[in-house]
């Protein structure tokens, strides 16, 4: 499963929040309720938030296995 807690810790250390996000980088409010609840977000939104906060992608996602992850 892809986590996106390492985002967190990442802007909390910036200085960017939340509102400066929505508001200053049109990144949308659905967006951040998706990195809340480790739902999937685009390889885009991932770029753009590498890019606003200056990090690497580890710095805003993780991968963690999970009994949720789907078989394939």
């Amino acid at each position: 499963m892809i986590e996106y807690s390492p985002f967190w810790n990442t802007l909390k250390k910036s200085t960017e929040t939340t509102y400066t996000l929505i508001h200053k980088h049109h990144i949308s409010s659905a967006t951040i309720d998706k990195l809340r609840k480790n739902k999937p977000v685009t390889t885009t939104t991932l770029n753009d938030l590498c890019r606003i906060l200056n990090c690497r992608l580890e710095q805003v996602a993780q991968y963690t296995p999970s009994t949720e992850d789907q078989f394939l």
